[in-house]
């Protein structure tokens, strides 16, 4: 089988933020992420805070982002974490897919219940996808989202992936959307 690559950049700015690394300092931030009703609620709801703390311990807060794609949405002034964004290959096991041998990117994203609607979870989307575009051959990028999930459902139609199916997975109807990699290119 050929090995697929990923996003290799560890580091990527925009205008507002910037996509890093985690670093210890992310601890909260991390918790906050996994443990708030309102951000899971499309996600399998919240996970309990000391079974997140003991993981977060356990592995380290570096560890959580130390994949390739993988990313902790920073303030580009203050640094503190608004949220994390992985653009990862589907395992070509799970549903949901374009392409007849699966193992498409797909984009996904979590931000702070504090900074929603203030345009973050766009930007930082197309920081990662512009910088996707220039360093990997052109192919599909998929989103996938459960169809109650108005707001991301948005976002991806304004990021330019056009929803071709819907599927069951996770207990919920999902919504399969993609675009052309190359679409973001600069």
């Amino acid at each position: 089988m050929i090995q697929l690559h990923t996003l290799s950049a560890t580091e990527i700015a925009s205008d507002r933020l910037l996509l890093r690394k985690a670093q210890g300092i992310d601890r909260e931030g991390l918790i906050e992420l996994a443990t708030d009703p309102e951000v899971r609620a499309y996600l399998g709801g919240p996970r309990p805070r000391g079974d997140v703390e003991r993981y977060i311990d356990a592995v380290g807060a570096a560890d959580l982002t130390s994949t390739p794609g993988s990313f902790v949405i920073a303030d580009a002034t203050t640094d503190e974490l608004i949220g994390t964004l992985a653009l990862h290959r589907r395992s070509a096991e799970r549903p949901g897919h374009v392409t007849e041998d699966g193992a498409e990117l797909e984009l996904s994203y979590v931000l702070r219940r504090s900074v929603w609607g203030a345009g973050l979870a766009f930007e930082a989307a197309a920081a990662v996808l512009r910088a996707a575009a220039d360093e990997l051959p052109d192919q599909p990028v998929v989103v996938v989202t459960q169809t109650a999930n108005r707001r991301s459902l948005k976002l991806a139609a304004r990021l330019g992936f056009r929803q071709v199916g819907t599927f069951e997975e996770f207990g919920a109807e999902q919504a399969l959307s993609t675009a052309d990699l190359r679409s973001f290119a600069t």
